[in-house]
């Protein structure tokens, strides 16, 4: 988690000061181009500065609402989960006693796995470890649930019980994928393009002025930063500062209703 808030720290003061450089290298060229064409410097430029401030606007909004979206995905799933194992756990209650407490003991250890790879996000390694441990044991409770029904003669029961669990063996995938999905990063090269075009057009529209304006231009440049910022920390809810670690606790409650 440090890591990563560093590394997008670290990103956003370089695009902040990248946005102050094209600024004044913007300022710049426009004064120059005041000095030999004052009354032309800024003549049919107008529709050029709407269009690409306009892109860069939209490109934001875009990506911003993206990664809300699947920041809300992402807390949805965990709630998902939660029931879908909640649910598994209970309707294991309408088979033979012996498997029940065989297959208990085995749901207690999938959740408890399910909390480490969690857990272990910021580890690699770790995290991989711990989904192998996960799939392992999703294998011996759909093995052992479809023994235990068939020693049922109730249908329905059989039905209930590994519908369930095959809903909790697929979210698991849905997490997975929904974990790892963000725009491509040509997105975020174009993004910063577009905010670096913007400030230096910015710049040689503010070059008439004699005296540099650091009000608008350091406001101008911290508020996209921040923007850029919170694009990134949405897409990655796991190591920011804008989390979901919270939501685990719902887990954490289900694995405690385990007896």
């Amino acid at each position: 988690m440090t890591s990563f808030i560093f590394w997008v720290v670290v990103i956003s003061l370089t695009v902040f000061a990248a946005m102050l450089v094209s600024l004044e290298v913007g300022s710049r060229i426009g004064r120059v181009r005041h000095e030999r064409d004052s009354s032309g410097a800024t003549a049919g430029t107008s529709a050029i500065d709407g269009a690409i401030f306009g892109l860069m606007g939209l490109l934001l909004a875009f990506t911003f609402a993206g990664a809300a979206s699947r920041f809300d995905t992402r807390l949805s799933l965990i709630v998902e989960e939660a029931n879908t194992i909640g649910t598994a756990y209970l309707r294991l209650d309408l088979l033979p006693l012996e498997a029940r407490v065989k297959l208990k003991e085995d749901f207690r250890q999938y959740l408890d796995s399910r909390l480490a790879i969690y857990r272990a996000l910021s580890n690699v390694g770790s995290a991989k470890q711990e989904l192998g441990t996960s799939a392992e044991i999703q294998g011996r409770i759909w093995s052992e649930a479809v023994a235990a029904t068939r020693e049922s003669s109730n249908a329905a029961v059989t039905s209930l019980v590994l519908s369930n669990i095959n809903d909790m063996i697929d979210i698991t995938l849905t997490r997975t994928v929904a974990l790892q999905t963000h725009p491509p990063a040509i997105i975020f090269v174009v993004l910063v393009v577009m905010v670096l075009a913007s400030a230096l057009l910015a710049g040689y529209n503010m070059s008439a002025a004699k005296v540099r304006n650091w009000t608008y231009r350091i406001t101008f440049a911290v508020l996209v930063t921040l923007a850029l910022y919170l694009i990134l920390d949405l897409e990655y809810p796991r190591f920011g500062l804008i989390r979901v670690d919270a939501f685990d606790q719902i887990l954490v409650d289900v694995r405690n209703t385990m007896k």
